[in-house]
């Protein structure tokens, strides 16, 4: 089957380092266009790209397939339903929407127009939430009792992006930034919760958005999954620990991913995707009363190409796509309070 022809609505960091190098790696897309409003730069890396003026231009481009929405939160929602209109497939960075009321008038507008509305959670790929999850579907920790999910950083300034900061702008705040990546890897390993109570609160000086979020989530059986992020974390602890009836694992965030694709390393590169050594996750299992074995567990590679080949698989073989409408339609309902 031909390749995907696929557009990007930006060329800042995310579509260089998130997006370009993967549609441009894989057989499977033909990145074909970008929009740059001002800077005209991508065609430095990419010298067949075609180089849009407006976001209008580029969906009247008829030869593409898929576009790319990876601009400010606060204008998905608009440019997903435009783009939606114009005939094209979305596949759309996170948040996806704002509200639960956006995202299901995208659902519906897609299934009109016979399209697909596609999140980017790319995170569900990192190297460490990868071997989280092979160790929860192992079974090996028993009945899960407490799980906590973490996305720290230390950055007291701040945003320059100003639509990061502006209280007015929807999606805008760390709960609306990292909160989506850790709510989207809690859901899709144990669902929708029965209740759910979320946390906001703004530290640095001059803030007016929320720096710090903490979500408690509520499963059946007694299952309680926190999930927190923080600007304000100067020394981070494992970002996933989860105990449960039979013994407790423990991880810190170590995907490589991010760091090697802003050097410039390519996707396809030997080491893309690989831990640094000391990196694996700890398991402790309980052997028998008052004793305990300890195991190191390597992380498998991460390699956000599994996104890009889940959106091929959808688009050309009518696959589902992992990240579900409902667990979308989940997160928002957390991130509304």
């Amino acid at each position: 089957m031909p390749p995907i022809q696929t557009g990007l609505l930006a060329y800042g960091m995310s579509g260089r380092v998130f997006h370009a190098p993967f549609l441009h790696t894989s057989p499977q897309f033909a990145l074909r266009a970008v929009v740059e409003r001002n800077r005209k730069t991508a065609a430095e890396t990419y010298p067949d790209i075609i180089s849009y003026d407006s976001v209008d231009a580029l969906l009247a481009d008829d030869a593409l397939e898929l576009v790319v929405i990876n601009t400010p939160n606060d204008t998905h929602f608009a440019l997903a339903r435009q783009a939606l209109e114009a005939g094209k497939h979305v596949l759309i960075e996170k948040p996806v929407a704002t509200t639960v009321a956006e995202l299901d008038e995208l659902l519906a507008l897609a299934q009109r127009q016979q399209r697909h509305l596609l999140a980017y959670q790319n995170r569900r790929w990192d190297s460490d939430f990868q071997l989280v999850q092979q160790v929860v579907e192992s079974g090996r920790l028993g009945e899960l009792i407490e799980v906590h999910f973490r996305f720290d950083r230390y950055k007291l300034a701040l945003n320059p992006k100003q639509f990061k900061e502006d209280p007015a702008a929807p999606g805008s705040g760390l709960s609306f930034d990292l909160g989506p990546h850790v709510l989207d890897q809690a859901l899709s390993l144990f669902g929708q919760p029965v209740r759910h109570r979320l946390t906001r609160t703004s530290h640095r000086p001059g803030s007016r958005v929320d720096d710090y979020f903490h979500a408690h989530l509520e499963y059946p059986a007694g299952l309680n999954v926190f999930v927190a992020g923080s600007l304000l974390t100067a020394a981070p602890g494992p970002a996933y620990v989860l105990h449960g009836m039979a013994g407790s694992f423990q991880k810190n965030r170590a995907d490589a991913q991010e760091t090697q694709l802003v050097a410039g390393l390519s996707p396809t590169a030997p080491g893309y995707g690989h831990e640094p050594a000391g990196a694996e996750g700890v398991l402790t299992l309980a052997t028998e009363p008052g004793q305990f074995s300890t195991e190191q567990l390597p992380a498998p590679v991460g390699s956000y190409a599994g996104l890009f080949d889940a959106v091929y698989r959808t688009m050309r073989h009518g696959r589902a796509f992992p990240v579900r409408p409902e667990q979308l339609r989940w997160q928002l309902e957390i991130l509304a309070g």
